[in-house]
C-alpha cells in the first residue's frame, strides 16, 4: 500500500512539472511575441524616418514628389505607438504629427496666367501653417493691395521646407527657380523680386546670385531691398527702416502685453528682449545697429539678441546677463523674424532645457518669463515697408485705396474680397471682387460664390455664430455668368465691413451644419458710377 502511494505521488510530481514547464514554455512564447511585435514596429518606425530624412535635403530632384508622398503614406499606415518610435537624422514624430495649423487657410500663389508685370515675394519659408499664412501671407497681401495690376507670386528659398509643408499637407511652394521658370514660360516683361528677408545676408546674396542668371529673359529686373534696407559700415549706423521696424515691434510687444506704455512696463521691472537668428556674415551688424536704433530710441528696457551668439555681444548668455545688470526682473519674449516658425516656437518658446525661455527660467534672477509667438510679417507697419521697397524697385507708385471717410453714400464700388482659404472664395466668374456700397454711413460688400454649399454667413467666430442664430447673413440667390457664356445660380451674401484693409473674422456654415472660422479683407475701393 504504501508503494503504490509512493508511485501515485511520483505520477503527480511528474504532471505537476510537466504542466510548469509548459507554462514556461507558454511564457517564453509569449515573450517572444512581444518582443517580435516590438521589433516589426521599430522597422516600421524606421522606414519612415529613412523616407523622411531622404526629402529633409535642400536640392529638389526629379524623384522630390513621390518621395514626398511615399514619406506620407508611410506615416499615414502607422499606430500611434510606431509613430512615436520614428527617429532619425533629421526626422522625429512632429515632422507629420504636430499640429502648426490650418494649411488650406494658405495660398502658394503657383497660378499661372502672370501676364507682363510680376512681383516675385521670396522667403525663407516656414512649416508652421499659422505663421505662413498671417505673417508670408500678411506681407504678399499687402504688395498685392497695393500693385493690383501686377500679379504677386511666391517663392521659398529652403527647399527643406517646401518638402516638408508638400509631404505632410500636400500644398506645392515654387523654390527660386521654379518660380522664374514658371515667369518665363508665362511671358513676363518686368520682373521685380520682393524679398522678405531681414538683412543683406548670405541668403539674400544667395537670391541675388540665382536671380541674375535669369537676367537676360527679361526685359527689366529688379531686386529689392530686404526689411532693414542697407547694412551700413559699423553698429552705429542707422536709417529709417530700422527706425521703424524698431517702433513696430515694441509698440506690439507692449500692447500684447497688456501695458499702457513701454515706459509703464519699465516701471514695473519688464524688460522686452527680442530674438533674431544671427549669422556669421558680415551684415551680422545689423543686430547691433538694431540695439542702436533702440538706445537712440530711449528705448532701454529693449534687448536683442540672436539665436547663434553673432555677433557676440546678443548670445542669450549675454543677453541675460545684461537685463540682470539693468535690473529687470519680468522678461517678455518675442522673435526678431518675419515669421514665427520653428526657432521662435521652439529656439525662444520650448520647454528644452536649451530655449531661451528655459535659459531665463534657469538663471534664477527672474520672477517671470513671458513669451508672445508672432512674427514681423503680420505688422501693419513692417508690411508699409516691404511695400515702399516694392515702390523703389518698379518706379511706380502703389495704389492707395480709399478710406471709409472717402466713400460716398449710396455709390456702389467694386473692392477685391480677400480670404485666407482656396475654399471658400468669391465666385471666378467675379474676378475676386464683390460690390462695395455705402448705406446710412454703413459699408457693405455683396460677394457671389462658387456654388450653394455655404448656406450662412455669420461676422464673428464660428463659436459665437452658433449661439446668435438672429445675426445669421441669409443668402441670395445670384446668377454668374462665366467666361464661356454658361450660366449659374450661386449663393450670394451681403457682408458688413467695419474698416477696409483690415482682416476680420467671418465664420461660414456649410451645408451639413458645421461652421467654420475664416479671416477676409475688403481693399481697393474702385467707383462703379459713371
Amino acid at each position: 500500500m504504501k508503494k503504490k502511494s509512493l508511485q501515485l505521488l511520483a505520477v503527480l510530481m511528474s504532471a505537476t512539472f510537466l504542466f510548469a514547464g509548459c507554462g514556461n514554455s507558454a511564457k517564453v512564447t509569449e515573450t517572444e511575441s512581444t518582443v517580435s511585435e516590438k521589433e516589426d514596429d521599430q522597422v516600421a518606425a524606421d522606414k519612415v524616418a529613412e523616407l523622411i530624412d531622404a526629402i529633409y535635403v535642400q536640392e529638389r530632384t526629379d524623384k522630390t514628389d513621390e518621395q514626398c508622398t511615399a514619406a506620407k503614406e508611410a506615416w499615414d499606415a502607422l499606430t500611434d505607438a510606431q509613430k512615436e518610435l520614428v527617429e532619425g537624422e533629421y526626422a522625429d514624430p512632429d515632422y507629420f504629427g504636430r499640429d502648426t495649423g490650418d494649411a488650406s487657410k494658405d495660398d502658394p500663389l503657383n497660378q499661372d496666367d502672370i501676364g507682363e508685370n510680376e512681383i516675385l515675394v521670396v522667403s525663407f519659408g516656414t512649416s508652421f501653417n499659422d505663421s505662413r499664412v498671417a505673417d508670408i501671407g500678411g506681407v504678399e497681401k499687402a504688395i498685392a493691395a497695393a500693385y493690383p495690376d501686377w500679379s504677386v507670386r511666391r517663392a521659398f528659398t529652403a527647399q527643406i521646407i517646401i518638402n516638408h509643408i508638400q509631404a505632410r499637407d500636400d500644398e506645392k511652394i515654387d523654390n527660386v527657380e521654379q518660380a522664374l521658370d514658371r515667369a518665363v514660360a508665362n511671358g513676363v516683361k518686368n520682373l521685380v523680386v520682393q524679398p522678405t528677408h531681414l538683412m543683406h545676408g548670405a541668403e539674400y546674396d544667395e537670391l541675388t546670385a540665382t536671380v541674375e542668371t535669369y537676367a537676360d529673359k527679361f526685359e527689366s529686373v529688379k531686386i529689392a531691398e530686404p526689411l532693414l534696407g542697407q547694412v551700413g559700415a559699423d553698429a552705429s549706423e542707422v536709417n529709417a527702416d530700422k527706425e521703424t521696424v524698431a517702433k513696430a515691434i515694441t509698440t506690439e510687444a507692449v500692447s500684447d502685453g497688456g501695458f499702457e506704455s513701454r515706459e509703464a512696463a519699465a516701471e514695473e521691472g519688464v524688460a522686452f528682449v527680442f530674438m533674431g537668428h544671427g549669422t556669421s556674415h558680415t551684415a551680422k551688424v545689423t543686430y547691433s545697429q538694431m540695439q542702436t536704433q533702440m538706445d537712440a530710441l530711449g528705448y532701454e528696457n529693449v534687448f536683442i539678441g540672436t539665436v547663434e551668439g553673432e555677433p557676440e555681444e546678443t548670445s542669450v548668455e549675454n543677453i541675460i546677463a545684461a537685463v540682470k545688470e539693468a535690473g529687470y526682473k519680468k522678461v517678455v519674449l518675442r522673435p526678431l523674424m518675419v515669421v514665427a516658425g520653428d526657432h521662435a516656437n521652439n529656439d525662444m518658446a520650448g520647454d528644452d532645457e536649451d530655449s531661451w525661455k528655459s535659459m531665463f527660467e534657469a538663471d534664477g534672477s527672474f520672477e517671470s518669463i513671458d513669451c508672445q509667438i508672432a512674427g514681423l510679417g503680420e505688422i501693419a507697419d513692417v508690411q508699409a515697408i516691404y511695400v515702399a521697397h516694392t515702390s523703389e524697385a518698379t518706379g511706380v507708385a502703389p495704389v492707395e485705396s480709399a478710406t471709409t471717410d472717402e466713400l460716398k453714400e449710396g455709390e456702389t464700388y467694386s473692392a477685391e474680397f480677400t480670404t485666407d482659404s482656396s475654399m471658400f472664395h468669391v465666385n471666378d466668374a467675379k474676378d475676386g471682387k464683390g460690390e462695395l456700397t455705402v448705406k446710412d454711413g454703413k459699408m457693405y460688400i455683396h460677394i457671389s460664390l462658387v456654388s450653394q454649399k455655404i448656406v450662412n454667413l455669420y461676422l464673428g467666430t464660428a463659436a459665437d455664430a452658433e449661439k446668435d442664430e438672429a445675426n445669421w447673413i441669409q443668402p441670395t440667390k445670384d446668377e454668374v455668368t462665366y467666361s464661356d457664356g454658361t450660366i449659374e445660380t450661386v449663393n450670394g451674401f451681403d457682408v458688413p465691413v467695419e474698416e477696409l484693409n483690415k482682416e476680420f473674422d467671418l465664420a461660414i456654415l456649410g451645408e451639413k451644419g458645421t461652421w467654420y472660422d475664416h479671416k477676409v479683407s475688403v481693399s481697393n475701393p474702385q467707383s462703379l458710377e459713371k
